[in-house]
């Protein structure tokens, strides 16, 4: 890990002293808020510091690589990791603190504590990833009990994840406002993703399909074509683009419940996961 000395912004791994920032400022009655990320920051990052900056007086992101939420075989090892960067990235946005603990301290030897999510993580990511929003609800649920913060913001591009979380403070009682962020996205309209670093040049320009097959479905609820066949539409283009499709899927979205049958009468959400190679993309965006 970088020296957290020398980085541009206030920063640390202690949670002791993260502890004490934050009751330096609840004391002098600041609003606080947070921005978990697991570093390799880009702009759609940056957007969701701009985001917390305008809801509280000081802000905080932590970046933190979770292993609970990586499969034996997914890119835990390979995820990009540029402390360096990304502090200069958080300083220049404004941000107050940068907290980045370590592994062996938020999972010391012996740890057992478990939280299982039910909800809105039934199905889509969960049909593939069966492991992924345990880790990410006990991560967060430490981080919200260590920075304490008065408003999170996630972003939208992840949107079973948002409501996820959403729902996992309103069941435990948190007293945490959780604001959504808006995806950002490049000229072509490809979802700004840490992950978009693992794509060749050729895979790049293939990615952005994503992005006007999710639109097109989007159009075609808008229109009253029954969600069945809006639906194989878009997987047999997705099929034709990618290598690989886990799913496109148009969900409630308040709760991504499954839609009845035909036409969709009420606002939902089109989602997708997609792979390139070794390269696995997801995106989403709101229908109807």
């Amino acid at each position: 890990m970088s020296d957290l000395s020398a980085l541009p912004l206030p920063s640390t791994a202690d949670l002791a002293h993260l502890r004490r920032i934050v009751a330096e400022w609840r004391h002098d009655g600041l609003r606080i808020g947070f921005v978990p990320t697991m570093g390799a920051l880009h702009d759609g990052h940056l957007s969701l510091i701009a985001r917390a900056k305008e809801k509280a007086d000081r802000v905080v992101a932590s970046i933190f690589v979770n292993p609970t939420q990586f499969a034996p075989g997914e890119d835990f090892d390979a995820y990009p990791r540029t402390m360096d960067a990304d502090a200069a990235k958080l300083a220049h946005a404004g941000c107050d603190l940068l907290y980045a603990p370590v592994a062996s301290d938020m999972y010391p030897d012996g740890f057992s504590a478990t939280l299982t999510v039910g909800g809105p993580s039934q199905g889509l990511e969960t049909d593939f990833r069966p492991h992924f929003f345990n880790g990410v609800a006990i991560v967060v649920a430490k981080l919200f009990n260590r920075v304490q913060p008065d408003i999170a913001v996630f972003g939208e591009k992840d949107y079973q994840q948002l409501l996820v979380i959403r729902h996992m403070v309103r069941d435990l009682d948190l007293p945490i406002e959780i604001i959504p962020g808006e995806t950002l996205r490049e000229r072509d309209g490809l979802a700004l993703s840490s992950r978009n670093a693992y794509l060749s040049t050729d895979e790049r320009r293939v990615a952005a399909s994503l992005n006007e097959i999710l639109a097109a479905f989007a159009h075609d609820l808008s229109t009253g074509i029954d969600w069945e066949t809006a639906q194989g539409k878009a997987l047999a283009k997705a099929a034709n683009a990618f290598e690989r499709v886990d799913y496109i899927e148009a969900r409630c979205a308040e709760t991504l419940a499954p839609l009845p049958p035909g036409p969709v009468h009420q606002p939902a959400r089109v989602l997708a996961a997609v792979w390139l190679d070794k390269t696995r993309l997801i995106d989403n965006m709101p229908a109807v």
